[in-house]
């Protein structure tokens, strides 16, 4: 039987890098086709008019013009409605 507890179980230990993740145009800021208007994880706001959604949930403008944010209520699956935004290009 040993005397000593085993070593080499250290735990939380490795460190990985920030995802850069949030707002990268705000509103009124002048954006072109394809750039990224918010990198997110899941989808917390909505692609509106002008803003796709890539399968990321990262959300891109759709053609040149000026992002514009608005809240909209949504409504879930279970019948509530939360507020959500909404990110649109004009």
């Amino acid at each position: 039987m040993s005397k000593v507890k085993a070593g080499g179980s250290s735990k939380n230990v490795h460190d990985s890098p920030g995802q850069r993740l949030g707002v990268k145009k705000f509103g009124g800021e002048k954006v072109k086709t394809g750039q990224v208007i918010i990198r997110q994880v899941g989808a917390s706001k909505r692609a509106g008019t002008g803003t796709f959604m890539s399968r990321n949930y990262t959300i891109h403008a759709e053609k040149d013009g000026i992002v514009g944010f608005k809240q909209r209520r949504v409504r879930l699956f279970s019948g509530k409605t939360v507020p959500r935004t909404e990110v649109t290009v004009i």
